[in-house]
C-alpha cells in the first residue's frame, strides 16, 4: 500500500485544525492508500530574537490583553490539552514523532514515502506555518519518483503576505508539484500571480470530504452527553457588541445559548495551577455533539461554518478581520450563502436574515459535486 505524507499545521487544541487532518487522512486512507501525518512544530528560537519577538507580542497586544502571551508551565499544558490531546491520539494515531527542525524533516526521506499531500488549513501562510519552505516540500525537492500534491492548501488571505524570497524560493518549488489544489477561490489567483501555476483547482475543506454520519458515529462512539442548550455560540474573538448579539438572537427565536468551549479564555484571563481547570478544552467529540443539537448556530470561526453547513442548521458567521475574510467569502459564494455573513451584528439589520430558511437541497446538491470532484482529484493525482 502506497505510502502517503500529510504536511498541516500543527495541531494542538483548534477544533477545525484537529479535525481537517482526520477528515484527510481518513479520506486518503478509504481510497486505499497507507497515511501519515507528519508532526511538524516550531522548533527552538534564538534567544535574542525570542527577545525581540516577545517584545513586538508584548507592544501589539497590550491594548488588547496584557495575558494573551502568557508562559504556561508544561503541568498547566497538559492539563489546559488534556481532551483535545486524547482525541489526537486515538483518532489521529498516524501522527508522527515530533519534528521541529529542518534535519528531522529531511530524515521522512528515508520512511518510504511515495507521495506528499501539502493542506489543508492555512498551511501556505508564512506568520502561522514553522518553516514556509517546508509547506512547499524543499526537503524533498532532489526526491525521485516521489508525487507531490497539494490539497485545499490556504493562504488564510486575499492579500499575498510572502516575501520577496519565500516567493521566489516557494514558486520554484510548486513548480515540481504534480498538482495544485487550494481552499479558496482568492487563492486560485494567488498561485496564478504569484507562484506562476495557471492549474490551480479550487475545492472544499477536508473535513467537508466526509458526511455528516462520519462525525456522528465519533459523537456516538464516544457517548457524548447532550448539549446544554439549543443556539450554539462558536465565538473566538469575543466582544460585548457579540455577546449583545448572541442575548437578542436568543430573545427573538426563543433558544437557550451554550458554548462547547472552556469556561475561561487564555487571552482574557491569567492562568495559574488553582484555575487552570477552568482553561481546560472540552472534548472535539462534544464540540461537534453541539453542532448536532444546536437550532441555531452564530460563529465567527471557519470550521464553525463548515460544520453549520455540514449539519444543515441555520447560522450567522460574523466577519473577523483578523482571522482573515477570504475564507468565509470563498466558503460562502460556493454555496450561495453568501448574506450569512455579518459585518455589524445586530437584530435590526439581521432579523429577516436571522428567520430567512436556507435552501438545503441546494446546499447539500452543491457539497455532493464539490465532494465528487475533490475525492476524483486526490484519487486521479496519488494513483497516476
Amino acid at each position: 500500500m502506497n505510502k502517503v505524507a500529510i504536511l498541516t499545521q500543527p495541531l494542538h487544541d483548534n477544533y477545525g485544525g484537529l479535525l481537517q487532518a482526520y477528515a484527510l487522512k481518513t479520506t486518503i486512507r478509504s481510497l486505499g492508500f497507507n497515511p501519515i501525518i507528519v508532526n511538524r512544530q516550531a522548533g527552538k528560537i534564538n534567544p535574542v530574537r525570542g527577545i525581540l519577538s516577545r517584545l513586538k507580542r508584548l507592544i501589539l497586544n497590550r491594548k488588547v490583553n496584557r495575558n494573551s502571551k502568557q508562559i504556561l508551565t508544561e503541568y498547566q499544558k497538559l492539563l489546559i490539552s488534556e481532551k483535545t490531546a486524547g482525541f489526537r491520539s486515538y483518532y489521529i494515531p498516524e501522527l508522527t514523532s515530533l519534528i521541529n527542525t529542518q534535519r528531522g524533516i529531511k530524515k521522512l526521506l528515508n520512511e518510504g514515502i511515495d507521495a506528499y499531500v501539502v493542506g489543508s488549513d492555512q498551511c501556505w501562510r508564512p506568520r502561522y506555518s514553522p518553516c514556509i519552505s517546508n509547506y512547499f516540500l524543499d526537503f524533498a525537492k532532489r526526491a525521485d519518483n516521489v508525487k507531490r500534491i497539494s490539497y485545499a492548501a490556504s493562504f488564510g488571505v486575499e492579500k499575498w503576505e510572502f516575501t520577496e524570497k519565500q516567493t521566489k524560493e516557494c514558486k520554484s518549488l510548486l513548480a515540481m508539484f504534480d498538482a495544485v489544489s487550494v481552499r479558496e477561490d482568492d487563492g486560485v489567483d494567488l498561485v496564478r500571480k504569484y507562484l506562476g501555476r495557471s492549474d490551480a483547482l479550487h475545492v472544499i475543506d477536508p473535513t467537508m470530504l466526509l458526511y455528516r454520519d462520519s462525525y456522528r458515529r465519533l459523537t456516538e462512539e464516544g457517548q457524548v452527553k447532550n448539549s446544554d442548550g439549543n443556539l450554539k455560540v462558536y465565538i473566538l474573538d469575543r466582544s460585548a457588541q457579540s455577546e449583545n448579539f448572541v442575548q437578542v438572537v436568543s430573545d427573538h427565536l426563543n433558544l437557550k445559548p451554550f458554548e462547547v468551549m472552556p469556561k475561561k479564555r487564555l487571552a482574557e484571563e491569567e492562568v495559574t495551577d488553582e484555575n487552570v481547570e477552568f482553561f481546560k478544552y472540552p472534548c472535539p467529540s462534544q464540540w461537534l455533539k453541539g453542532f448536532q443539537d444546536a437550532e441555531f448556530i452564530i460563529t465567527d470561526s471557519f470550521h464553525g461554518t463548515v460544520f453549520s453547513i455540514l449539519n444543515n442548521k441555520p447560522f450567522i458567521a460574523l466577519g473577523n478581520e483578523m482571522r482573515g475574510m477570504s475564507r468565509f467569502k470563498s466558503l460562502l459564494r460556493m454555496f450561495g450563502l453568501q448574506d450569512r455573513l455579518v459585518l455589524s451584528p445586530s437584530l435590526d439589520r439581521t432579523k429577516s436574515l436571522i428567520d430567512q430558511d436556507i435552501d438545503w437541497l441546494k446546499v447539500n446538491a452543491i457539497l455532493d459535486c464539490e465532494r465528487a470532484k475533490a475525492l476524483h482529484y486526490l484519487k486521479e493525482n496519488l494513483e497516476r
